[in-house]
């Protein structure tokens, strides 16, 4: 054999090993988030980087979802698992288990100071909460991921909750303590999100940690944009006017970071049943405060909101996106085009 196609005979094996390690690079981590706002935020800060997927769907409600066959398969491939945290996902132990996964795990609310429900528990509808107003997400915003967190050790068994139960029948509560869960309605703590994101993808792929870290700069700062965006609008609504009636307690963090007052039919989980007491109080409250809009939302049954319309002549001021994502194309498909959707309908139903 000639020495020359020795060599050419070595170039090609060399350049096949290449492209095979280049391959297994190139492989995207297998990102599994636990719904699909979160999801959302993951495809942003992951970009090529991460094949991302959901558990509960678009227009899904965590509150009553139940993992099919098909999601324990999804979460046994997966190479790291995103949960917002804060009691809301109270399917997860029992899908963990089934799946066998215990691979490292996001806590995305970690860090963040949690609002709590009026009674500690999810019975307390009509009770409209008293924010303080100030402002609800002074970290640091300089982005810079030093901070103390941990967040993507394994602790895939930590998460037990205290209401954890023997579920044959279905027979859920969904009371979720006294931890409101729904942090990410504010963007100043969806920013937090972010930082929590994108430091466990660098833990779990380092190689990919400069890419990751100028991704979630840049998306922080676009969730900075739009949350002073948001700030200058609602000033053309004065203060006194912004109360609205929405269907289950999930927007207090947004209430909060922009001085609006939500009234909820029923408490945090969208499962609960108000009593007749319940929604003669707030038809009381909505005629005595003259409230102008009451919002349905796309996780939830509009049937009672329409009642309450129906028996106070508030209008029905549109969908508000509350614990899931719109269906893709729709416009409010990511987390952003829901924020910008949600503050759309709010001011044109509030504006004087």
């Amino acid at each position: 054999m000639k020495m020359r196609d020795i060599y050419s005979g070595r170039t090609v094996l060399a350049l096949g090993l290449l492209a095979a390690s280049l391959s297994v690079q190139a492989e995207p981590l297998r990102v599994v988030s636990s719904f699909s706002i979160l999801n959302d935020m993951v495809k942003e800060i992951g970009g090529d980087k991460v094949m991302a997927s959901t558990i509960v769907p678009a227009n899904g409600d965590a509150h009553s979802f139940e993992p099919r066959p098909s999601d324990a398969k999804t979460l046994a491939s997966a190479q790291l698992l995103v949960i917002n945290g804060l009691e809301f996902e109270s399917w997860l132990p029992r899908l963990q288990q089934a799946a066998g996964y215990k691979g490292p795990q996001i806590v995305a609310t970690e860090g963040i100071t949690p609002l709590a429900f009026e009674g500690g528990q999810d019975d307390h509808a009509g009770h409209d909460h008293d924010h303080d107003h100030d402002h609800d997400h002074d970290h640091d915003h300089d982005h810079d991921h030093d901070h103390d967190h941990e967040p993507a050790h394994d602790h895939a068994h930590d998460h037990q909750h205290a209401n954890e139960k023997d579920h044959s029948g279905h027979a859920h509560s969904h009371q979720h303590g006294s931890q409101d869960p729904h942090a990410w309605q504010s963007l100043g703590l969806a920013q937090i999100y972010v930082r929590n994101i994108s430091k466990g993808l660098e833990q779990v792929d380092p190689a990919n940690a400069e890419y990751y870290q100028r991704r979630a700069k840049d998306y922080a700062q676009r969730l900075q944009e739009l949350d002073d965006s948001i700030k200058t609008r609602l000033q053309a609504v004065p203060v006194e006017k912004r109360k609205v009636i929405t269907s289950h307690d999930a927007f207090s963090y947004m209430g909060k970071a922009y001085d609006i007052r939500f009234i909820p039919l029923v408490g945090v989980s969208s499962q609960a049943e108000p009593s007749a007491r319940d929604i003669a109080t707030i038809i009381q409250q909505a005629r005595s405060e003259q409230i102008q809009a009451i919002f349905v939302e796309n996780t939830v049954s509009a049937k009672l909101v329409e009642q309450v319309a129906r028996e106070t002549g508030a209008k029905v001021g549109g969908t508000l996106y509350s614990d899931a994502l719109g269906v893709p194309g729709s416009g409010v498909d990511t987390y952003l085009g829901m924020m910008r959707s949600n503050t759309d309908q709010l001011i044109k139903a509030l504006q004087p």
